[in-house]
């Protein structure tokens, strides 16, 4: 259950991220309601999977999550440019992730 919590929270991240960036400095309501939220259930999800997962891997799988997520929705919405050395570099991003979960 940890580690779906985890997975979600670090898809959370991603949302907040991306809400972060729409507030204008959260000077806009609509994204930074979205961006105060997001944070909260993705520490909250954060939280809870760190009382069973070591705090190292839980915060690299995390980060690790959040950030391609923003990374692939900034580039599918044009915000963030395409280069296939970017791609390679979240593949290996993925690589990692998953591989911190088969060595747990």
């Amino acid at each position: 259950m940890a580690w779906f919590v985890l997975v979600v929270s670090g898809a959370m991240e991603a949302v907040w991220a991306t809400a972060l960036d729409k507030s204008d400095g959260l000077s806009r309501l609509g994204p930074s309601v979205v961006f105060a939220l997001g944070c909260a259930l993705s520490m909250g999800g954060l939280a809870y999977a760190m009382k069973t997962l070591p705090v190292g891997t839980a915060y690299a799988v995390w980060v690790g999550i959040g950030a391609v997520l923003t990374i692939v929705y900034a580039m599918m919405t044009g915000a963030e440019s395409v280069s296939i050395v970017k791609i390679c570099l979240l593949l290996g991003i993925i690589g990692c992730v998953i591989g911190l979960k088969l060595v747990h």
